[in-house]
């Protein structure tokens, strides 16, 4: 058996923060080298101590840290990446709702290091992303509407998944972001190629994705429900283990599933 990849995990006290330290300590392929948080904890988590945040740049030094994993908010993930390409050490980003300065960055640390970025780790969307264009192409001129529902905290709207499926369905519509009509209220009649975008954000709801397609008389749903936040744990935990010991560049998890 190789060597176990040896991880660090920011946010460790957020929703995926714990998900993540319970897959990796459920694992023998993987280790936790280290954890942080900007939010203090009452003690271990899957009995592993926190470190401060502040001090990740010295730790991933001092931790021999193969892989970075951050699912945390924009701001403070660039940091991190940033921290792990001055190190050496690899990254796993599943934060979304970078704006176009801070994706540049995150582009300027994969030509120094290995960085693999996506807006979901579930295998059942990289499906859905998959098939999503087929269908479109052969139900052209098929009206389009996505509905994607998250938990109440979700800050990021629509999500960084509904922006990868509305990106595959412009690729095969020949259309392009101008045509997303977010939400409707008073007069606003649907016009030819309008894909109607609509963000539901209530509850614990983990998340939800659905494509319709719909006319000539019949509608196509497509849809995919996240039951459990552990399903994306798993992908980006995969994720990392497939990302120790590549070469520098920018990846998706499309090249995990594939074996590129």
């Amino acid at each position: 058996m190789t060597d176990a990849t040896r991880v660090a995990i920011t946010g460790a006290t957020g929703r995926m923060g714990e998900e993540l330290l319970a897959e990796v300590t459920g694992r023998d392929d993987v280790e936790v080298a280290l954890a942080t948080s900007r939010t203090p904890a009452d003690g271990p988590i899957e009995g592993v101590e926190l470190a401060d945040a502040d001090d990740l740049p010295a730790l991933l030094a001092e931790r021999d840290v193969d892989v970075l994993i951050d699912f945390t908010v924009p701001e403070p993930c660039v940091g991190a990446v940033e921290a792990a390409a001055e190190a050496g050490v690899a990254a796993v980003v599943g934060t979304t709702g970078f704006d176009s300065t801070e994706t540049a960055a995150l582009r300027d640390a994969s030509e120094r290091t290995p960085l693999l970025k996506a807006a979901n780790f579930a295998r059942g969307v990289q499906a859905l992303l998959q098939i999503v264009g087929e269908a479109a192409a052969a139900m052209e001129g098929y009206d389009a509407e996505l509905i994607e529902t998250h938990h109440n905290g979700k800050r990021d709207a629509p999500s960084g998944t509904a922006k990868a499926i509305l990106r595959e369905l412009e690729g095969a519509r020949d259309g392009s972001e101008d045509d997303r009509v977010h939400g409707r209220e008073g007069h606003a009649p649907r016009e030819d190629g309008d894909v109607g975008v609509h963000a539901v954000r209530a509850g614990d709801i983990t998340g939800i994705h659905e494509v319709l397609l719909a006319g000539n008389g019949e509608e196509l749903r497509l849809t995919h429900r996240a039951e459990d936040r552990g399903v994306f744990a798993a992908g980006a935990v995969d994720a990392a283990v497939w990302l120790d010991g590549r070469d520098a560049g920018w990846y998706d998890f499309g090249d995990v599933l594939s074996g590129g």
